[in-house]
């Protein structure tokens, strides 16, 4: 595979070129901002362009060929870049500070282009390892007391070393074993097959997403934080590659059930909705990802008064997971194999497989990889349990349309402390609870909370009525959450031999055992990205969201946390 590292990506001129020679291809192009999607001349690109917002947008545009767009400052943006980059090229305005970072980006032999290169660049990168050579200069090693430098020539360079390369990295054994067919486990397939990889998925209902991604209507939108917080930005990136995954497979709606037909999240009172104006105001997003919408336009969305208004996300909506997942797994093919019915308890490493056992200790499967996306089940498997997940139940209520007190029946979903979403199949959602215990059946308590809260977004006798006339109907899941609530994407950690740690590079790993944890109610969020992560990591190719988020989402930040403490 080819990677590219471009600072200057332009009109993606040099992007069409390489893309043209066929192969393979991983194009990284960092921009201080992107311009309109109607400004991209490629149409397939055009159509998967992203939206202006900060962060790392991965664009799969096939299995051969994927850009990744990271838009903001060119010395903020490399430090956080993870890839092995076979060739660079470099617009006039990255600063020498930045030769160092490129060299440690760069594979042996690696080429760069500079255009337009100083003498302070040159000598940069001559000290950080790259031989430099005045563009079709073919005889002169480029020196920083050459008069040619006078006129800032481009240069080509290429990387020959000023430090020890580390071992290459074998390619993997593209057979893995996926434990849980939810959201979780349903995007690890589907992506390890877009790869290549033979995967056995295996389950314990007869279907997939029967557990916590089986409710009627999952939502869609992302967090806004004044900050920018780290789950602000790892939600942002994530709703927009889901967003983006989504339209490649056909659309909502269309390749699954669902709607983006908007969300509007409901101040809950005045002090509530100056921090949202005041987010909205600190990031000036693009109207379509996310914006005010005053009390008046607010209340004509739902039909009903509501005096202060809320953030309006136009491409938020919700989705059935269950029909999401099918269609992820249906497009697996012939790569997967479904063992369902069947509960993995047992996972015993033996040789280079993980072996796979049962109740009864009979071989399900076995491979050198697998990945743990069982959800509340995961704590059955011993290398798992001293992760600190939480699990945490949740009742949502469904309310018939055709029944004598009937539901709102809004065009979109609204969110406030809880949620409501449109009718779909003649029922209407709403919930969802958030309960310690681990009680699975549904109980009037809780869905007169859920009516409460209702009647709190939609005001009215209408709403109202329906604490004494709805008859108890609705779900029960259960949510598993880490204490930060971010999800866990990455190799399981191994509590066992951990000693003395400094850094998460120092946290022992049990090899070739992964998880994907830790969804709790972002699960058709997080899965795309959070599946895409594990398996770049996986291939040794680049990853697609900035170091400091990886290092966020990193199932060994708990125990690092733990031995950091006591020692």
């Amino acid at each position: 595979m080819q990677v590219v590292l471009d600072t200057g990506f332009g009109s993606g001129e040099r992007f069409a070129a390489a893309r043209a020679q066929g192969g393979r291809l991983h194009y990284i192009a960092i921009a201080a901002a992107l311009p309109p999607a109607a400004a991209v001349d490629d149409a397939q690109l055009r159509a998967a362009w992203p939206l202006n917002v900060p962060g790392f947008h991965r664009v799969i545009l096939n299995d051969e060929v994927t850009l990744d767009l990271l838009v903001g400052a060119v010395d903020a943006v490399l430090p956080q870049i993870r890839a092995r980059v076979n060739v660079f090229y470099l617009s006039p305005d990255v600063a020498p500070a930045c030769a160092r970072t490129l060299a440690k980006l760069a594979v042996q032999g690696a080429t760069l282009h500079a255009r337009a290169a100083d003498d302070a660049l040159v000598w940069a990168l001559t000290a950080a390892g790259f031989v430099c050579r005045i563009a079709g200069d073919a005889d002169a090693h480029a020196s920083a007391n050459d008069d040619a430098h006078a006129a800032a020539p481009d240069i080509a360079a290429v990387y020959l070393g000023r430090k020890p390369q580390p071992a290459a990295q074998s390619v993997p054994v593209r057979r893995a074993v996926v434990i849980g067919a939810g959201l979780a486990g349903s995007s690890a397939a589907q992506r390890l097959c877009a790869r290549g990889w033979q995967v056995t998925l295996i389950e314990r209902h007869a279907q997939p997403a029967q557990e916590a991604s089986g409710n009627l209507a999952g939502i869609f939108m992302p967090l806004l934080s004044k900050d920018d917080n780290l789950p602000t930005r790892l939600s942002r990136a994530a709703y927009l590659f889901a967003l983006r995954e989504w339209r490649r497979m056909g659309g909502v709606g269309t390749a699954f059930l669902g709607a983006d037909c908007g969300v509007l999240q409901l101040a809950r009172d005045d002090r509530h909705a100056k921090v949202q104006q005041d987010a909205l105001a600190q990031w000036n997003y693009p109207p379509q990802y996310a914006r005010w919408a005053d009390a008046q336009e607010a209340s004509a969305l739902i039909g009903a008064p509501t005096p202060h208004g809320g953030w309006l996300f136009a491409q938020g909506g919700w989705a059935r997971p269950r029909s999401l997942c099918e269609a992820m797994l249906a497009a697996c093919g012939a790569r997967l194999q479904r063992v369902f019915h069947t509960e993995a308890l047992d996972l015993l490493r033996v040789d280079d497989d993980w072996q796979v056992r049962g109740a009864d200790g009979a071989l399900i499967a076995q491979a050198p990889t697998v990945v743990l996306a069982s959800g509340a089940g995961a704590d059955q498997i011993a290398q798992a349990t001293e992760l600190p997940l939480a699990k945490l139940r949740g009742q949502v209520t469904h309310l018939p349309v055709d029944a004598a007190a009937a539901p709102p029946l809004l065009p979109l979903v609204v969110c406030r402390e809880a949620y409501v979403t449109p009718p779909s199949d003649g029922i209407v959602c709403a919930g969802a609870t958030y309960d310690n215990d681990d009680d699975p059946a549904l109980r009037a308590s809780s869905q007169q909370e859920n009516l409460a809260r209702l009647a709190k977004i939609i005001p009215g006798d209408a709403v109202a009525a329906l604490a004494h006339t709805a008859p108890l109907a609705g779900r029960v899941g259960f949510r598993v959450a880490a204490p930060d609530r971010l999800p866990l994407a990455g190799a399981l950690p191994d509590y066992p031999n951990a000693g003395r740690l400094e850094f998460l590079s120092d946290v022992p790993r049990h090899p070739g055992l992964h998880c994907l944890l830790g969804y709790a109610s972002r699960g058709l969020i997080w899965a795309p990205l959070m599946a895409e992560l594990l398996v770049s990591q996986l291939e040794n190719t680049p990853l697609p969201l900035e170091a400091a988020l990886v290092e966020a989402l990193d199932p060994g930040r708990f125990l690092l946390k733990q031995r950091r403490r006591a020692q």
